[in-house]
């Protein structure tokens, strides 16, 4: 662990790690609507639309919550911390 990220108060911890608990929750819940629907699209092939636009919505909003997380992340521990992304691709 570097000496910044050591340094970040137990209060700005607590919120990263509430944020990363939400970002995950989110995740999981887009990733479970998409794997519904894409098994019911092999059965009713009318839900491939509503799989496509589902996908085509919920994956930019993924990506957008890990980049502001990785935001504040490199805010806390700062953006050379060894061994965190400086950004989501």
């Amino acid at each position: 662990m570097t000496e910044k990220s050591a340094s970040i108060p137990s209060e700005e911890l607590k919120q990263l790690q509430a944020k990363y608990s939400e970002i995950k929750h989110s995740i999981n819940n887009a990733l479970a609507v998409m794997m519904a629907l894409s098994e019911m699209s092999q059965r009713r092939p009318d839900y491939a639309e509503k799989l496509a636009s589902t996908v085509l919505t919920k994956a930019p909003q993924i990506v957008s919550s890990l980049q502001e997380f990785t935001e504040a992340l490199n805010e806390k521990a700062g953006p050379k911390a060894e061994g965190l992304p400086t950004s989501v691709a």
